[in-house]
């Protein structure tokens, strides 16, 4: 192993030409800065970027990095907001698996598919969709960019979410490469003769793959149960006159374990989407919701509501909740979402036109322009999950704590948001947004449709604002962690040492030590390295 970094990283790269070919490594200025950043902060410049396209392409390059000690960092569609693979040291490659995007097998006998790393939560659905089968957890609002490698490393919520959980609770096996290049089986993939259809046999040990920010290794495939595509689906949308209101009645409707999705939005944020949204003027969006139908007489029906509503129905709305239900009969739905509805009148709700879940269970997967203000200005989130009794309460402590700050979040324009979305009938997730003046980075340029960046004006570096929000997310996390809060990918910003059982965490320490003993993969994420 070579001494010296650089001469480490020169020699790693020489070979890496050869492994990769020449459109598989890159080290330009413009691909090194966005591959180094991500939607909330910037990292260290990589010293390159590999872009492996097979399996045993990044294998060879995972071996030829270990042996020259260069650690790298693994990146899947970038949709982080945790800095959780931009680098924070020098001398760091980084693994671009976006090329590794194929879906290897469907096998609906046995009722699983399985993806490489850098597919798409919109590829593997519209794979699935013609055979009449999906995975339980589908996808995050980010599918159409956000790769499945990556959800596994970080976790997901949304669609599916309500009733099975989020990314790892829909997964059986993973093929992943440890730091030295070698590649391990878990579940039954690792049987001899064996598929990878069952999860458990002995040590559960595709868990530990299943939001480890990849620092336990690069995730090479991931294989998920199937379930037959639900046949009939229905929505409904409440407004609320107060928080609590809100909150508490998404916790009442998380206990009934029947709604696929429930989400809501606070005031401001429900505004912020309405100024974003082109519901009339994308016509796409209302052939789909009409193609979802099922018929030619309800699909008129539920298109003219959608267009008739517009963006009025939302003019005046306070809080709102929207649910999904989905199952084998239309009866069974009709049923089960009567139920609810009964649930959230009962919590002082009023029901509204469902275009919002409607259109959005219609068009899951759109172009992340939502990653922008409705006015082009920065956005980004950061949420914590809490035990569902304790949501409504956190919900509160974070808006109390917002207004508390509120002469100096309105001095630097900054404004703040929330969803609420339920994971199951067990964790309460709480994301607060912030939307600022301040200029774009690459991924922002990359990432939104260059017909909407065109409409948006343009705003200097503004690093007085960014520090404000900065101040509120800090008080976002220290609020979460008095609720023992978990989090989705915790890359380099979550208090996840700082926060663990100290034996719990020596544990962990334990297993990346025997499985990356330099300390390379991924180093810093979780608190590693």
């Amino acid at each position: 192993m070579p001494d010296d970094i650089s001469s480490a990283t020169t020699e790693l790269t020489s070979v890496l030409k050869q492994v990769l070919g020449a459109d598989g490594l890159k080290d330009d200025p413009a691909t090194i800065e966005l591959m180094s950043q991500d939607i909330w902060a910037k990292g260290h410049a990589a010293d390159f970027v590999a872009v492996p396209e097979t399996v045993e392409q990044l294998q060879a390059t995972v071996r030829a990095a270990y042996e020259r000690g260069v650690p790298l960092n693994p990146r899947g569609g970038g949709m982080s907001y945790t800095k959780a693979y931009a680098p924070d040291r020098d001398g760091v490659g980084m693994l671009d698996l976006s090329k590794l995007d194929k879906v290897v097998e469907v096998n609906t006998d046995d009722m699983y598919v399985t993806v490489e790393a850098g597919c798409t939560w919109a590829t593997l659905h519209e794979a699935l969709k013609a055979q009449g089968v999906r995975t339980p957890f589908w996808g995050p609002l980010s599918g159409l960019t956000s790769t499945i490698g990556g959800g596994l490393s970080q976790n997901n919520a949304f669609f599916g979410a309500g009733k099975y959980g989020s990314t790892g609770d829909s997964v059986l096996s993973v093929a992943v490469i440890l730091a030295d290049g070698t590649l391990v089986r878990t579940g039954t993939g690792g049987t001899a003769n064996g598929k990878p259809f069952w999860r458990h046999y002995g040590p559960d040990l595709t868990g530990l793959f299943v939001g480890d920010g990849g620092a336990l290794g690069y995730k090479a495939e991931i294989t998920f149960r199937l379930i037959p595509a639900p046949e009939h689906e229905d929505w409904a949308s409440y407004e609320f006159d107060t928080r609590d209101a809100c909150g508490e009645a998404m916790a009442a409707l998380m206990r009934e374990d029947l709604a696929c999705e429930i989400f809501g939005f606070d005031p401001n944020l429900t505004k912020v989407r309405m100024a974003r949204a082109s519901f009339l003027s994308d016509a796409k969006t209302l052939t789909n919701v009409m193609k979802k139908q099922g018929s030619f007489l309800k699909a008129l029906k539920e298109g003219a509501k959608v267009a008739m509503a517009g963006r009025g129905f939302m003019d005046d709305a306070a809080y709102t909740l929207h649910f999904s239900v989905e199952g084998r009969s239309k009866s069974g739905v009709t049923e089960e979402l009567a139920i609810l509805k009964k649930i959230a009148d009962a919590h002082g709700g009023k029901e509204i036109e469902n275009s919002i879940p409607k259109i959005i269970r219609a068009n899951p997967f759109t172009p992340l322009n939502n990653m922008l203000g409705p006015q082009g200005e920065r956005w980004v989130p950061i949420h914590g999950i809490v035990p569902v009794s304790e949501g409504p309460a956190c919900w509160r402590e974070l808006e109390d704590g917002f207004e508390a700050m509120r002469e100096d979040l309105d001095k630097h324009d900054v404004l703040t948001g929330a969803l609420v979305t339920s994971l199951g009938t067990t964790g309460y997730l709480i994301e607060p947004v912030f939307i600022w003046p301040e200029e774009l980075f690459a991924i922002h340029e990359e990432a939104v449709e260059d017909q909407v960046l065109a409409k948006y004006p343009r705003y200097e570096s503004n690093p007085d604002a960014t520090a404000m929000v900065e101040k509120a997310r800090q008080f976002v996390l220290d609020t979460f962690s008095a609720h023992g809060a978990a989090h989705f990918q915790i890359g380099r910003t979550y208090p996840y040492k700082a926060g663990r059982d100290p034996n719990a965490f020596a544990l962990l320490e334990t297993i990346k030590a025997s499985l990356d003993e330099n300390g390379i993969v991924n180093p810093g994420a979780l608190g590693l390295g």
